[in-house]
């Protein structure tokens, strides 16, 4: 026996399943991470960024958030990710190139009661392996177009964050084909030494690829018998 579907149901079925798929902004979310941030941050070079951009990955309700970091840097801007993944209950993952790094960092860290993942490996590299939401890259580091353009995004979209953007002439919006890896927004914010931030469009499927790979929509289209009143809907 057929079963009977009623199409409006499965139109909202549809819908909810998109949202789903879409990063969606939650400001409790990231008021939470910025606060915890400020009061972990406080007068600790760099802390302006840290709170923008953990307001960001937390707001954005991040499940993968990944960073680079190498010895040397800053690490404030690691301590509002590793908060923000806390509120969006996921993971925090840092990629540094070399055991030196990874020993400095992880003791950074540890010192402000924090416990990140950390993988040890080239940057470019290594984030062809992940799924990401959330990217963090410093433009003051020669390889930041490598990793992003190397970089997997999921079709919920991502958000990409370039720290210390001022360093290079370079825009993240010219790092991405219009295709596959389109970008939906972008803006530059004057903190600290420049904020790039660049929104990936939502699609079936992401990752990196060529203009050929088009994210591909479909929309419900609904139709109406004017002689009989029966509404159909197809879609499109």
């Amino acid at each position: 026996m057929k079963k009977n579907v009623d199409p409006l149901n499965t139109q909202e079925e549809e819908v909810d399943r998109r949202i789903k798929m879409k990063l969606l902004w939650s400001p409790e979310t990231a008021a939470k991470a910025l606060l915890d941030t400020v009061k972990s941050c406080k007068g600790l070079d760099g802390s302006s960024v840290a709170e923008l951009i953990a307001a960001m990955a937390g707001g954005w309700n991040a499940k993968l958030i990944v960073e680079t970091w190498s010895q040397g840097d800053v690490a404030t801007t690691s301590i509002g990710l590793s908060i923000a993944s806390v509120h969006t209950c996921g993971r925090h993952v840092c990629i540094v190139p070399d055991e030196v790094s990874k020993t400095e960092y992880s003791r950074v860290l540890r010192t402000a009661g924090m416990s990140p993942e950390v993988i040890v490996g080239v940057p470019e590299e290594v984030v062809k392996g992940m799924v990401i939401d959330f990217l963090v890259v410093d433009g003051q580091k020669n390889n930041f177009g490598r990793v992003v353009t190397a970089a997997k995004f999921g079709g919920r979209g991502a958000v990409v964050v370039c720290k210390n953007a001022a360093a290079r002439d370079v825009r993240l919006r010219s790092l991405f084909d219009g295709g596959s890896r389109r970008i939906v927004r972008s803006v530059f914010l004057p903190v600290g030494d420049g904020v790039d931030v660049a929104h990936v469009a939502a699609g079936e499927g992401g990752g990196s690829g060529s203009g050929s790979d088009k994210v591909k929509k479909s929309r419900w289209i609904r139709r109406v018998d004017i002689r009989t009143g029966e509404e159909f809907l197809f879609r499109k």
